[in-house]
């Protein structure tokens, strides 16, 4: 929803930004944010964020990474993580990667390195020979969440890296789901478990 310039006086306070003020905000964020500046707004989801982080694999461009970016914005993690490519198709994200700490990491060995450093269990989600369904097993508090990319799902560094595979079990005749939605599904399976944490 698109709010035109904010009629005065005007309310007072650091977190807002006076050009939006004078201007309007035409942003997708929700109604607590409106008129606040960028930095404002990432240092109170910074206040609350939840302890998982998300990764995705991108050594092809996967198009879906946007749509993970915006989930892991919805659902509210650490942060978000690439792997591989640096260079990422930014459109699905619909400008959430604004409010999210993103970081590259050019190799698995390197990615593995930074998770081994913040204590975070690496969680691969992927439906191969082997995994777990998501729905009943236990999902570590600190964690990343890692997602392949479509097709090719995991790379077989990651899978021997990660702690455990989990797998989103389905019911119909597709082979899989795409990362994006995937990651929606498993980032609201960890809120289910810890929530209440």
């Amino acid at each position: 929803m698109t709010l035109g310039p904010h009629p005065k006086p005007w309310p007072s306070g650091p977190e807002y930004d006076v050009k939006l003020l004078e201007e309007g905000d035409t942003r997708n964020v929700v109604d607590k944010y409106r008129y606040w500046s960028r930095e404002a707004i990432i240092a109170d989801l910074d206040q609350s964020r939840h302890s998982f982080h998300i990764a995705i694999e991108n050594w092809e461009h996967d198009f879906n990474i946007g749509t993970v970016v915006r989930n892991a914005n919805a659902f509210l993690a650490r942060g978000v993580h690439i792997i591989g490519k640096r260079r990422w198709n930014r459109r699905g994200a619909m400008v959430t990667d604004r409010y999210q700490h993103i970081h590259h990491h050019p190799t698995v060995e390197e990615f593995i390195r930074w998770a081994d450093d913040e204590s975070c269990t690496v969680i691969g989600i992927d439906n191969i020979p082997g995994s777990e369904p998501i729905e009943t097993s236990k999902i570590p508090k600190n964690c990343v969440l890692v997602f392949g990319q479509e097709g090719p799902g995991l790379s077989n560094e990651m899978v021997k890296a990660s702690t455990k595979i989990l797998a989103i079990t389905q019911y119909g005749s597709t082979r899989s789901i795409n990362a994006g939605v995937a990651s929606g599904v498993a980032m609201y399976e960890w809120l289910r478990q810890h929530s209440q944490d």
